[in-house]
């Protein structure tokens, strides 16, 4: 694993950044509870009245076109040793025209000699759309507009990302439960930062109230990050674990706590109708992504498995493995009828079993979601 070589680095955030790395490589940190993706399935059309050489991959996020509808959610950056991972990850967005996002960027404005650890992905990618990342609890108590804007100015972003993990600071011990404060920090942001704000979850999932106050304020652009992928609470007793630290207790909201990924795209779009989304939390392939888009996020994002595959099967694997899901995404297109990601949002779906009855008990009206709001998404951006 990475990281035996101390020095400098035992001082900052005390090694956060690498232990969680090594964490996610060598243990198991994704929750029990499933995506809720299993109960979506999307209608196959044995006629679809189109070539799959028509069909392309380009869609708007955050109103700028891009040439895929898949991002590399933030993960890394910080650390000394992460340097080449966020450079590979970077080189093959590059090739493949993916989104791209950093991890928290804490470390470079408390130490800047550690910016390159980030910016090295702009300048290996400098055409992809490229996200910045910072986190609400440091919005709170630390940061102000100036230092937003630093992140920003750090790898020439295309927007900013502020990251909600209220979960994971909870369960480690040297963490930051501080959000009071968080919602009025975003309005200035929003009034002050000339790039798009994505509001991003880490894992447990965006609900429908909170989409629908930060839409209300203004906020167009989210990342839903829901239950059934990586579990931040979970990583976080297992980082304890690792270090010979007894964890605090977190029981069963290591696995379980959070709002699962497909009700959290449903939720937040049925809030924030002319909002971006990306729809992300346990997507492993091709299917996975067009499920969420299906459901009505813009692009599909993925962490932890692009992560594994570069560290285990070096560059070339995670060429194979991006070019594998994207070709999933096209073929699934061509299979519905489609042109473009977001006529996906126009094709028949059905929701049954667990993610039925949630949505039911939410309050959402899912015939009416499926026939009437994702396909008027496109309207309500006008």
């Amino acid at each position: 694993m990475l990281g035996e070589d101390k020095g400098m680095v035992d001082d900052i955030l005390k090694d956060r950044k690498l232990d969680h790395i090594n964490v996610v490589l060598e243990r198991n940190p994704e929750s029990i509870h499933p995506t809720l993706l299993d109960d979506v399935r999307i209608v196959h059309n044995p006629l679809p009245e189109v070539d799959l050489d028509d069909v392309s991959l380009k869609t708007n996020f955050c109103g700028r076109e891009i040439p895929t509808p898949l991002m590399i959610t933030g993960m890394t950056g910080g650390h000394p040793e992460v340097e080449p991972i966020n450079e590979k990850l970077a080189r093959v967005a590059q090739e493949y025209g993916l989104a791209m996002g950093v991890g928290s960027q804490r470390p470079a404005l408390k130490y800047p000699e550690l910016a390159r650890t980030y910016r090295v992905a702009r300048k290996v990618a400098p055409d992809i759309f490229l996200v910045a990342n910072i986190g609400a609890p440091q919005l709170a108590r630390e940061y102000g507009i100036e230092d937003v804007k630093r992140a920003v100015e750090m790898i020439d972003a295309d927007a900013i990302a502020i990251h909600l993990n209220p979960g994971q600071e909870a369960f480690q011990k040297e963490g930051d439960p501080f959000y009071a404060g968080v919602t009025d920090k975003i309005v200035e942001i929003l009034d002050h930062v000339n790039v798009p704000l994505i509001i991003k979850e880490t894992g447990t999932g965006i609900s429908y109230e909170v989409a629908r106050e930060l839409y209300n304020i203004g906020v167009k652009c989210f990342d839903t990050a829901g239950l059934g992928g990586t579990n931040w609470i979970k990583v976080e007793v297992l980082r304890s674990l690792r270090r010979g630290e007894a964890p605090l207790p977190a029981g069963p909201l290591a696995d379980y706590w959070g709002n699962p990924t497909a009700l959290a795209v449903i939720e937040t779009r049925t809030a924030a109708p002319g909002a971006y989304i990306v729809g992300s939390g346990g997507i492993r392939d091709g299917l996975d992504a067009a499920k969420v888009i299906a459901l009505g996020a813009d692009i599909a994002g993925l962490a932890l498995p692009a992560l594994r595959v570069l560290i285990r099967s070096g560059v070339e694997g995670l060429r194979k493995y991006i070019n594998s899901i994207l070709y999933q995404i096209k073929s699934i297109i061509f299979l519905t009828g489609g042109k473009r990601p977001v006529d996906l949002w126009r094709t028949p779906i059905t929701i049954t079993g667990r993610l039925y009855e949630e949505a039911k008990g939410r309050g959402i009206n899912l015939t009416n979601y499926i026939n009437i709001t994702r396909i008027n998404t496109v309207g309500a951006r006008r």
